[in-house]
């Protein structure tokens, strides 16, 4: 199948301001550097549309859209704005573009969603904003586009669809929206006692909810082990019409907002697994804040989608695009490993497989075994 890949330039000159995690370029450099290396010929881009109001109520309160759409035309709100709507904080500031960026990213799922009607596989590395609520901004989403292509599959008719989501931070938007559905499968990969300290294992809803939180330092055989456990029998017995991957960047290694140990190996390993599990396959971003490793994964993701040679060693232009990134924390320029700009694919991180993962995923076997 025809891979196709939805970005946007809107991402290139859009930050969430200079001290904001979401300050880095990250879907820009995807296309930048998928371009370097051929991969994205003009029938496989599409630039993603931004969503509408109306397309968005679908999920949002529309009283929240109004708010969105003024704060962004009037560049701030008042204080009743921040209480009630979650705009305006640290975490969820008020910056130029603070409508049409996340609309852009709910288009493109939305979009994927209709490109996906009769099966294929598309990349939207600008969408996976997994903690977006209904009526309120949260944890840097002010839109939650998952949510969205979920219902989207659903105005099509299609009645069975999984999501995985294995991004360090716990996709509590998404279960909010669908922990009571037994026909959505959720399975959710996250480190335990991070914010936003919820998707505990014992959690399930009256729906079909699988939670695997998972201790500092998870290494890609812990992740190995995770998958052949928990996800691909969960997805397998399912058996989905369509499948959404929410594959966030900040559980790599070198990310600054988690204390995960993966390589991008173990995303690639686990989406090559789930690839032949369902005729429609759509493949989010998400969480990521080290320009480097979230350009590297989500480049490396798109080939393994669009059926490309992955290199390890990056030819010239492509370490150019890498090494022309400039990251400041607390003012300093950060120097990246030089594997960070000369490789695509990082070492393997393996590791033993720790008894309390071990033992969460009895639990989940357990319960497995009974469910009906």
């Amino acid at each position: 199948m025809t891979a196709r890949f939805i970005g946007s330039e809107i991402y290139r000159g859009s930050s969430y301001g200079g001290s904001h995690p979401l300050r880095i370029p990250r879907v820009s450099t995807v296309m930048d550097l998928a371009r370097a290396l051929g991969w994205l010929p003009p029938d496989r881009y599409l630039t993603s549309p931004r969503a509408k109001p109306t397309a968005l109520a679908a999920w949002h309160d529309p009283a929240y859209l109004t708010a969105l759409q003024q704060a962004e035309r009037q560049g701030g709100v008042d204080p009743a704005s921040t209480a009630r709507f979650g705009l305006g904080t640290a975490a969820n500031p008020v910056y130029p573009e603070v409508f049409r960026r996340p609309a852009t990213a709910a288009g493109g799922s939305l979009l994927a969603a209709h490109l996906l009607r009769d099966g294929g596989i598309v990349h939207n590395p600008g969408g996976g904003t997994h903690h977006g609520m209904p009526d309120r901004a949260n944890g840097f989403c002010y839109l939650n586009d998952p949510a969205l292509a979920i219902l989207a599959f659903r105005r099509q008719g299609l009645s069975r669809i999984a999501y995985v989501d294995i991004d360090a931070h716990h996709c509590d938007g998404v279960e909010h929206g669908f922990a009571d559905d037994p026909d959505i499968l959720l399975v959710s990969v996250h480190e335990e006692r991070r914010w936003p300290f919820t998707g505990a294992l014992e959690d399930r809803g009256a729906g079909n909810v699988w939670n695997m939180p998972v201790p500092r330092g998870l290494n890609d055989t812990e992740m190995a082990s995770i998958a052949q456990a928990l996800i691909l029998p969960r997805v397998q017995a399912f058996r989905p019409e369509a499948l959404i991957v929410q594959c966030g960047a900040d559980a790599l290694l070198e990310d600054p907002l988690s204390r995960l140990a993966l390589s991008n190996r173990a995303h690639l390993d686990l989406l090559r697994d789930l690839m032949p599990l369902a005729p429609r396959l759509l493949v989010l971003g998400g969480g990521g804040y080290n320009p480097w490793s979230v350009g590297r994964l989500w480049t490396a993701v798109w080939g393994l989608l669009s059926g490309a040679d992955l290199p390890n060693r990056l030819p010239a232009r492509a370490q150019a695009v890498l090494g022309a990134l400039d990251w400041q924390k607390a003012g300093r320029r950060q120097m990246p490993q030089p594997y960070l700009t000369r490789t695509l694919l990082d070492e393997p991180r393996p590791g033993p497989v720790r008894d309390e993962v071990t033992a969460r995923l009895d639990i989940l076997a357990a319960r497995a075994a009974v469910w009906v």
